[in-house]
């Protein structure tokens, strides 16, 4: 289900190619029988020596370096202040996994930090508040615009962009802010990116009104240069007294075309506590897809974490393994995992039941999933005609139980895996499933 007005349905099938689908929302069920759609939370991994730790951090995998920024305060910073926040900066750190942080001196601040270890890219000014980078992905971008970033806040007018070909230097490109608005907004992190599958930039930021009330909430605004931007959407994602602070709303890394949230949820009525939920969007919606209204990571056990803006998720999921990707705690510097792809599944326990797809087009060889069950469990799959009859050869009695545990696993039938005969053709497909999870398909 959605929040938010819904685009129009589209007539025929859904033409998914050889693109990887998440069952992170209702896009391709059709109907579910027994399984439903279940969200699986991340799991704390071992501490480091030396966490990240910051507010409105991003993190980017850059080939084989991960980069961190994210603002910070240094007591024996003695510089300008901003806002009243002394010594408020933005900072750097980097990694060759992504577990393990170095924070290498630049030269670019002079500034000793705890240990002698933070590298500092800027003072205090009103874009240390919430500089968040990206690395641009559009092609053709110039060598030295490869990194952009937005920053600013409300008392500034809006936000303001800069461009740097190596990361650590940055210019701004205009003197006056490129995204602007009426009203209380900005002062968060406002995230963008360059989508390869809508053909622009994306940025979402901080908005104030919603069909609830005065409420933090999320706004959308495309560009086809980063410099002229479109009015703003509003997404109000928000259900009543629900404030969400930050969208961290980014392109997930094997599926651009399904964007990943995990927004900050503020309960004021609550002693101002917060927790980090999880929602989706598609390229091109103004809307975002919340079938799970419970937390995706909770405060926990630490007392620290149930305080006024204590959770905050780093922008970005990235992989950190074959099987891993990592989603990084700001505030406590802590990494949290998932299974790659592993964001929610549809589920079946012992009793098992069946999901059906809606109609949809493919192209590829194999029909690919991710996927895992227990000892007991087992995954089937049937290839129908868009009216449900059971193709022949590819009937549920003619494939092959599905038991074991697999990021990319092929299904098979009597005669094979082989699926290229009705690549191109409109098909529905039927999973039985017992005791198992499928996390994403894709036919390649």
């Amino acid at each position: 289900s959605a929040v938010g007005d819904e685009p129009a349905a589209e007539p025929g099938p859904i033409e998914i190619g050889a693109r990887l689908e998440l069952f992170v929302d209702d896009f391709l069920i059709d109907r579910l029988d027994g399984p439903g759609l279940k969200m699986h939370c991340p799991r704390q991994a071992s501490p480091t020596a030396k966490p990240i730790k910051g507010y409105y951090m991003t993190v980017i995998k850059d080939g084989d370096l991960y980069r961190a920024y994210y603002r910070s305060s240094l007591p024996e910073y003695t510089g300008e202040q901003y806002d009243g926040h002394p010594g408020e900066i933005t900072c750097y750190a980097q990694s060759c996994d992504g577990h393990d942080w170095i924070y290498p001196q630049l030269g670019i601040h002079k500034v000793n930090g705890p240990d002698g270890d933070n590298v500092i890219l800027a003072a205090a000014s009103p874009f240390s508040h919430n500089f968040s980078p990206f690395l641009d992905l559009r092609p053709g971008v110039p060598a030295d615009e490869r990194f952009k970033a937005l920053a600013g806040v409300h008392q500034g007018g809006g936000l303001f962009a800069f461009v740097s070909g190596d990361g650590l230097r940055w210019k701004k490109m205009n003197d006056a802010p490129l995204i602007t608005a009426s009203g209380f907004a900005f002062d968060s992190q406002n995230v963008a990116f360059w989508s390869e599958v809508e053909g622009c930039y994306v940025c979402f930021y901080r908005s104030w009104n919603t069909p609830h009330g005065q409420l933090r909430t999320i706004s959308r605004t495309t560009s086809k240069d980063f410099i002229d931007w479109t009015a703003a959407t509003p997404m109000n994602p928000n259900v009543a007294g629900e404030h969400l602070y930050t969208s961290n709303t980014h392109p997930y890394f094997r599926a651009p075309h399904i964007y990943i949230s995990l927004p900050t949820r503020f309960l004021p009525d609550r002693g101002s506590s917060t927790d980090i939920m999880f929602m989706t969007s598609r390229a091109g919606s103004t809307c975002y897809a919340r079938p799970f209204m419970e937390a995706f990571l909770r405060p926990g056990l630490d007392p620290q974490r149930w305080g006024n803006r204590s959770n905050y998720a780093a922008l970005n999921v990235v992989p950190t393994g074959p099987d891993e990707m990592s989603i990084y705690h700001a505030v406590s510097g802590r990494r949290y995992t998932l299974r790659t792809d592993g964001f929610a599944s549809v589920h079946a326990g012992h009793a098992g039941g069946e999901m059906i797809t809606k109609a949809l087009t493919f192209s590829g060889a194999r029909l690919l999933l991710n996927y895992s069950t227990s000892a007991a469990g087992s995954i089937r799959v049937e290839i129908q005609s868009p009216d449900g009859k059971p193709l022949p050869d590819y009937t549920l009695a003619d494939c092959t139980p599905i038991v074991g545990d697999a990021i990319e696993g092929a299904v098979s039938w009597r005669k094979g895996n082989s699926v290229s005969s009705h690549s191109g053709k409109p098909v529905r497909l039927r999973y039985v499933i017992q005791e198992a999870d499928v996390y994403a398909m894709r036919f390649r």
